[in-house]
């Protein structure tokens, strides 16, 4: 579409400050960017839409032109909403560069521009389907109001017969359509996602298409409706935070007129991807603020200060002062390329959706803040139930992964890890700072364990399991080899089980009885082998410094 055709469109209340003989540039998409530098998010041809929160005196305004031109973008539109009339240093900065230049007036949306440009593009690729795409974006410009995604996959039920959701990385189930039929099974959406991450990270064309069963999904990325697919230098930074749509046919036959519009259509949908993320933006600043008082030694009223503030904001309505908890997450890549923070903070407002009694918004009651590789969500716990032997309960770590694992760890790929620490629950100021470093010790007895996504909870740190993770790699091999080689070697050359015997063994508490009737042995071949393990190390087993010996080398081995 060409830049005339938007100005001329009422509705949009576009208002030319420049560039009138440049009108004739043709628009291939559209980016919305506060970033200083965006041209990593750039390919060319696109109307770029800002709310000018980069600019902090006149002379950014020449540097972020000439980035936009070297970028190739068709034209400029700056909102008005912000800071009043647009600048006149970006005026000049886009006559001088030749780049026409918009001004938005405060009462338009750039979700409305946004929308109508996707569906001008799609639509002089598929004129047959322009009909389906404009209804699509009356519904979601009319806001929460308008149903958001479920909306726009009724429609593609209705008048393209698709059964559609929209999931989120995780494979949590994010929206479907009435016509969709039963919601889709967990297990399924794992799958689903887990197939998606794959795919992303190995690189392969899309759209994905997983058959489970007799039933053959296709799977379609949502980016952020300002990136195009090529956008992001690494594909890690973004794969762990993108939804993505899953409609129930197999589109590798489908005529290249259908194919662009399901993409136009998780254009769409990323619009209010975006707006739902765009949510985060007052919980995160809160966190941030939150956090720095906590790790600059503000003082406990301070601090307390600005609790008040954001429990209403995290938990509308509530009366009392809520219970906190902290969660530390981190994600790290191999080579250390590529900082995790930002992953680690979109994986966190979505992981903590179900802990959370079951929300459909990541960010309804949790505000996370990052910096560097680490993410850290302060958590509102408003009813904090107390369990028989006293101790407060929240978010368990040992559930908090369970149901993400797989796709993450797809996404993950062989080359990056997630590991999350978890505190107890804290009903103060006072007790923030610690139950911050108390995240941050679970999480690093998170890192020590083997695999790509792991998660540590702070009873853990009341337990021989805090210790083991720091012991030096060597003195860990020594100890392990000086009383389990011997075992090991003897079970190769005999198959005599001695390992599994002493594991069994020490799991009973040392009970002949209970031990032989777990292994389904007579109780004087238990004896026999037990005696084999003492001879073989030149331990006793009755001795409880030798068991304890033991139970460490097999926890360390």
């Amino acid at each position: 579409m060409r830049l005339r055709a938007l100005l001329d469109t009422d509705a949009l209340g576009l208002r030319l400050l420049g560039g009138e003989d440049e009108l004739d540039r043709t628009v291939r998409g559209v980016m919305t960017t506060d970033l200083r530098d965006p041209s990593r998010y750039l390919s060319g041809g696109e109307l770029v839409l800002t709310g000018l929160a980069w600019r902090r005196d006149a002379a950014d305004s020449d540097a972020f032109v000439r980035i936009l031109v070297q970028a190739g973008v068709a034209a400029l539109a700056a909102g008005e909403a912000e800071l009043g009339d647009v600048p006149d240093d970006l005026v000049l900065a886009c006559t001088r560069n030749r780049l026409p230049l918009f001004a938005v007036h405060e009462s338009v949306a750039f979700a409305t521009i946004t929308e109508h440009v996707v569906r001008q593009v799609s639509g002089e690729r598929a004129g047959d389907l322009a009909a389906v795409v404009d209804r699509h974006r009356r519904m979601m410009t009319s806001g929460p109001a308008g149903g958001g995604p479920d909306v726009v996959l009724d429609l593609l039920g209705s008048d393209l017969d698709l059964r559609a959701w929209v999931l989120s990385p995780t494979g949590r189930l994010i929206a479907g359509s009435k016509t969709s039929g039963p919601t889709l099974p967990a297990d399924i959406c794992a799958k689903l996602a887990a197939e998606h991450l794959a795919a992303v990270r190995t690189g392969r064309r899309g759209p994905h298409r997983l058959t489970l069963g007799s039933t053959t999904y296709s799977l379609f990325p949502v980016r952020s409706s300002g990136r195009s697919p090529q956008a992001s230098r690494d594909v890690r930074e973004t794969v762990l935070s993108d939804w993505l749509l899953a409609v129930e046919a197999d589109a590798g036959d489908w005529p290249e007129e259908r194919l662009d519009l399901l993409q136009g259509v998780t254009q769409l949908i990323a619009v209010e991807r975006d707006r739902r993320d765009a949510a985060r933006t007052v919980r995160r600043r809160l966190a941030q603020e939150i956090l720095e008082l906590v790790q600059t030694g503000a003082a406990p009223a301070e601090i307390a200060a600005r609790l008040r503030v954001a429990a209403p904001v995290l938990l509308p309505g509530l009366g009392a002062a809520p219970h906190w908890q902290v969660v530390v997450a981190r994600v790290e890549w191999d080579g250390g390329d590529i900082e995790g923070g930002a992953v680690a903070q979109s994986l966190l407002e979505e992981i903590l959706v179900d802990p959370l009694a079951g929300g459909t918004e990541p960010s309804d009651r949790i505000a996370v803040a990052h910096t560097g590789d680490e993410a850290i969500a302060l958590v509102p716990l408003p009813a904090v139930s107390t369990e028989h032997d006293g101790s407060e309960t929240g978010i368990l770590a040992d559930v908090l992964l369970e149901s993400v694992r797989d796709p993450l760890a797809a996404g993950l790929d062989d080359d990056g890890r997630i590991t999350l620490g978890v505190s107890a629950a804290v009903h103060s100021a006072e007790g923030l700072r610690g139950a911050l470093e108390e995240a941050r010790h679970a999480r690093r007895v998170a890192a020590a364990r083997p695999g790509r996504v792991c998660a540590a909870g702070h009873q853990e740190l009341a337990s021989h399991v805090l210790l083991l993770p720091f012991v030096p790699d060597d003195v860990r091999r020594a100890f392990t080899a000086r009383l389990l080689d011997p075992l090991r070697d003897y079970d190769r050359r005999h198959r005599a089980e001695l390992i599994p015997t002493l594991e069994a063994f020490l799991d009973c508490d040392g009970s002949w009885t209970r031990c032989a009737t777990r292994l389904h042995l007579h109780v004087n071949t238990l004896r026999y082998r037990v005696g084999r393990i003492e001879q073989l190390t030149s331990r006793d087993l009755s001795r409880l410094e030798d068991k304890l010996d033991f139970f460490l080398a097999l926890r360390m081995s």
